[in-house]
């Protein structure tokens, strides 16, 4: 039961970072648009993320009561030494969601909307920042319990060029997927003009923040080039994402958009996998040499047990439901 749940840790940290990176990604991709084309890169974005918007939080929120409930120790060390990004994180969050509301929905259209635009960019600047910053704090040995000073502790754990720069790459993430996901919701030449352009940007923004995370890798003694390339399934993996990306650019070149989210989405689950698989299971590094494993710092096996049956028994009521969701937004959508 063990794998069941370690297999649904993994597929809602893969759908959040695919759903929800989408939805962050809206609101980057506007943020840096010129303002000429802002309002109407407003309406694709709102249309390309609307079938997820009201669920995309729901990934993360069972990652967290998975951790909670079946990886305690994992769960208590995450809070303890990287509380600080957690917090901002969490904070953008609602700030975001907060935002987005009132920036769409409030019956009062008056200078506030500035306020709330402006909050809504940013929070979705910051957000996957943070969550690339704690991601990087998992892996980069960085988290020494050993510290005997706050700064160490509690700042420097995950404040280095490192993390920086996988918070970065998350961000170049979130944009490309947003740019990648609203292709489909263009209805005129302009509109898909203007998408294929800033999805090609995003694109170039992936591949140089991603050589910005190895490039610091390398300068951290971190080894991620051992980790993605010293075995069969990393260069796989790696070779697989950089397919997709060959077939996205040739698919927007045509202007045959179907397979494009799809391949999008498998993408990012490539890049995870080549950045994952080496360590795994161990889920964080500590810079004493130690390491928290899914597999040996597991709660109780009832525990196990009882969770494992839940999310099973959870999805398929959550799952055809969520499904469902998506596919009234789109009839929604081509009705409009």
């Amino acid at each position: 039961m063990i794998y069941v749940v370690i297999g649904f840790l993994w597929l809602s940290i893969c759908l959040y970072v695919i759903l929800g990176g989408a939805d962050f990604g809206a609101g980057i991709v506007e943020l840096f648009t010129k303002k000429k084309n802002r309002p109407k890169t407003k309406v694709i974005m709102y249309e390309s993320i609307a079938p997820v918007w009201e669920a995309n939080h729901m990934w993360l929120i069972i990652a967290i009561v998975i951790l909670f409930v079946g990886f305690p120790e994992v769960y208590t060390t995450l809070s303890t030494y990287l509380h600080i990004p957690l917090v901002l994180m969490l904070i953008g969050i609602i700030a975001r969601g907060t935002a987005f509301t009132f920036r769409h929905y409030d019956a009062v259209k008056d200078d506030w909307q500035k306020v709330y635009t402006q909050i809504f960019y940013f929070s979705s600047l910051l957000t996957p920042f943070f969550l690339g910053l704690i991601a990087a704090a998992t892996i980069s040995r960085s988290i020494n319990p050993n510290a005997d000073n706050f700064l160490d502790l509690y700042i420097f754990s995950w404040l280095n060029w490192f993390g920086i720069a996988v918070g970065l790459f998350t961000i170049a993430i979130c944009a490309y997927l947003a740019s990648i996901f609203a292709l489909r919701e263009t209805i005129d030449r302009l509109e898909l003009g203007l998408m294929i352009k800033k999805s090609k940007q995003t694109m170039i923004f992936v591949v140089i923040t991603g050589g910005l995370v190895f490039f610091t890798a390398y300068l951290s003694d971190i080894p991620l080039l051992m980790w993605v390339f010293s075995k069969p399934l990393g260069i796989m993996a790696t070779l697989f994402a950089t397919i997709c990306l060959v077939l996205i650019l040739r698919a927007m070149n045509n202007q045959k958009l179907l397979p494009v989210r799809a391949l999008a989405g498998f993408q990012v689950v490539m890049i995870l996998v080549a950045a994952t698989y080496q360590h795994n299971p161990n889920i964080i590094l500590f810079g004493n040499g130690e390491h928290l494993s899914l597999l040996e710092h597991v709660a109780a096996p009832k525990t196990i047990s009882a969770l494992g049956w839940a999310l099973m028994l959870g999805s398929v009521f959550i799952l055809p439901f969520l499904f469902y969701l998506m596919i009234s937004f789109s009839k929604q959508r081509k009705s409009n």
